[in-house]
């Protein structure tokens, strides 16, 4: 990945977003060249040396049981949106500007485990499910499906992890651009309000720290 010296992020901020992501692109070489799936995954920064992702996949996925050549790679995104120019002050002063996008991205590689055991599904289920129910006033849980259909359908699935040995990230925010252009695309996106923008916007803020909106 290139990624200029602005737009390295420091490794809490990775671990926050390999934490707090959705779902990601799970991508691997086989011999019939490369496949991808979207799968939600969890992240463990205790195993392995680097953490890994856990996640599961349909058992009818073909991808699980393809040779892998080399590394698999996880596509991991933050929120992301575009930015026009007409939000930059200096385009007022020299028109010197042109239209970007911001986002939060890294691209994990690791060696990919299958886990075809019920019990290590099921455990990979329940974290996976208590993460995303946090916060419903009423958080479903595998417990209250009946026992045979959460038989039935660990049958149906199979464990994946990747175990992280590296991980390069970018997360472009505007850093490159002077002060005043930063304040404008907060204001902007916070002004537009389309799907990610809210969260655009507070990323960077944090990634600018010396903004003054608020």
């Amino acid at each position: 990945m290139y990624i200029p010296e602005h737009f390295v992020p420091d490794e809490a901020a990775v671990r926050d977003l390999l934490t707090n992501h959705g779902a990601s692109d799970l991508i691997t070489m086989t011999e019939q060249g490369l496949v991808a799936t979207l799968l939600p995954f969890d992240y463990d920064p205790d195993a392995g040396e680097q953490g890994a992702l856990i996640g599961h996949m349909a058992r009818a996925n073909d991808q699980w049981h393809q040779p892998v050549r080399g590394e698999s790679m996880v596509i991991v995104r933050g929120p992301e949106a575009y930015v026009t120019p007409s939000w930059y002050p200096t385009k007022q002063e020299h028109h010197r500007v042109v239209p970007t996008w911001n986002y939060m991205i890294a691209h994990v590689y690791g060696q990919l485990v299958v886990h075809d055991d019920p019990a290590w599904i099921e455990g990979q289920i329940r974290r996976l499910t208590d993460r995303h129910e946090t916060g419903y006033a009423e958080p479903w849980s595998v417990d209250q499906a009946p026992v045979k259909f959460v038989e039935r359908q660990l049958r149906a699935v199979v464990g994946v992890e990747v175990v992280i040995s590296r991980i390069e990230a970018k997360f472009k925010l505007s850093q490159n651009q002077p002060q005043e252009n930063v304040e404008g695309v907060i204001a902007g996106l916070e002004a537009r309000g389309q799907a990610d923008d809210a969260a655009v916007a507070a990323a960077v803020r944090a990634h600018n720290p010396h903004t003054t909106t608020s």
